[in-house]
């Protein structure tokens, strides 16, 4: 069972703390301003190169492809040869295949350069994420994850707006930006010092003749089965946004101003929510936080075929923004809770690589569904979603939902956990003998 002895003392952020939110937060923001700016015109540019629709398709998911594939190798090369090479190298890849636009390419080649663009993004994206999941102190991990999710959502909500006021015309110039704002990120991640523990893990992992020994086993948790299952559920209804949002707008008679408007207004609340939900996550039971959040997303991803006035959906839309905002610091939390940190690499490549796929396989879907009747894709995505929430809920009923809770769960017996799950786990504490992070997380977040 679980011992709760009483909440224990938290540190003060640390000068490198700050440094680092701050640092991964500008670089975070930069990164998905350029690479989210040539969404709105990528197909049409595909268009003026003489491609079809159908390539068009193709090249989107070419984005999405690579994260699949690439998502979980990368975490693990971020575990063996450290975040930032792994975190610069995932922005240089990116901003080389913006610059490869620029040249005369055939509609075909336009296939690979946006796979090497998700390539780069995701790589980026999971090192930051794994240098705040080994480098922050756990009870404080929730508002560096906040910081690091309002950031990307701010960029992902001014970069498709100004993508679409230079329009197709000018796609090099967006081209050329992105690159520049992709090395532009690199600037403040090159200054970035690697944790002392994480240099430690690494050194004694390196032999003296220069060789790395393989990187010992994952270990599993409930915490991080529980948070795998949630990823899955909210990829299924990102997939179904991607392909059907403006596709039920259309048909409900809406304009273009209030297509655009209606994805800033879920950016707008989610960057607005981001701080406080990093905060609840530090301070009440993150369980209730991811279920409740997604749930309700849920609830209104269900509802939104039976609404037919436009301005109750855009309204509606950002309404449902603050759910994933108070899932999403918590969700991140729960999934590396009691990892240590030669792990967390490895674990966030397989939360992003559940997250992609199930997006990728929802939104190849969701087209054909929503072609049979509008309903069918949201009331299909919900369902699903709401079973897979019933699954984590059952998973993490011994999980410790509060972070003071989990750093004192000192009884927990992986065996126990295990003979629920029928796998072998370990115990939702850090092993004894991990190394522990000793930093806290930026002022600006608290």
């Amino acid at each position: 069972m679980i011992r709760r002895g009483p909440a224990a003392p938290v540190a003060p952020p640390t000068d490198a703390s700050v440094a680092l939110i701050r640092t991964l937060t500008v670089t975070v923001f930069l990164l998905w301003l350029g690479s989210t700016s040539i969404i709105p015109m990528l197909p049409v540019y595909i268009r003026s190169l003489g491609g079809t629709d159908t390539l068009a398709g193709l090249v989107m998911a070419s984005f999405f492809a690579a994260g699949v594939l690439f998502q979980y190798p990368v975490g693990k090369l971020a575990d063996r040869v450290g975040r930032k090479p792994v975190l610069l190298a995932g922005l240089g890849i990116y901003a080389l295949a913006s610059f490869a636009f620029l040249a005369p390419i055939a509609p075909t080649m336009a296939i690979v350069l946006r796979g090497l663009q998700g390539l780069g993004a995701g790589g980026a994206a999971i090192a930051a994420l794994a240098m705040v999941s080994g480098a922050v102190a756990v009870e404080r991990r929730g508002r560096a994850f906040a910081s690091i999710f309002s950031a990307e959502i701010a960029g992902m909500a001014v970069g498709p707006l100004i993508g679409s006021i230079v329009g197709a015309r000018h796609m090099w110039i967006m081209f050329l930006a992105s690159g520049v704002m992709a090395c532009a990120a690199a600037v403040p991640a090159a200054r970035i010092i690697e944790p002392a523990e994480e240099a430690a893990l690494r050194r004694a992992r390196t032999n003296g003749d220069g060789t790395v020994n393989r990187l010992a086993p994952l270990h599993w948790s409930p915490s991080m089965t529980g948070a795998l299952i949630a990823a899955a559920a909210l990829g299924l209804t990102t997939g179904i946004y991607d392909i059907c949002w403006t596709l039920l707008l259309v048909s409900r008679g809406a304009t273009s101003w209030q297509i655009g408007v209606s994805w800033t207004l879920f950016a707008v609340p989610f960057v607005i929510a981001a701080r406080p939900s990093g905060w609840l996550a530090d301070h009440m039971d993150r369980r209730l936080l991811v279920l409740g959040g997604l749930g309700l997303a849920t609830v209104f991803c269900a509802s939104y075929p039976f609404i037919h006035w436009v301005p109750a959906l855009m309204v509606l839309g950002g309404t449902e923004a603050l759910g994933f905002a108070a899932a999403m610091p918590a969700l991140q939390s729960l999934l590396t809770q009691g990892s240590e940190p030669s792990e967390v690499g490895r674990i966030q490549g397989m939360f992003g690589t559940t997250q992609t796929a199930l997006t990728a396989v929802s939104a190849a879907l969701a087209g054909a569904a929503f072609a049979v009747a509008a309903w069918l894709p949201f009331l299909s995505a919900a369902v699903l979603t709401a079973g897979a929430l019933v699954v984590a809920a059952i998973v993490w009923r011994r999980v410790p939902g509060h972070v003071h809770a989990e750093l004192h769960a000192v009884d927990v017996a992986p065996a126990t956990v295990g003979d629920d799950l029928g796998v072998v786990v370990s115990p939702t504490s850090p092993p004894t003998g991990a190394a522990q992070p000793t930093v806290g997380v930026s002022a600006e977040v608290q």
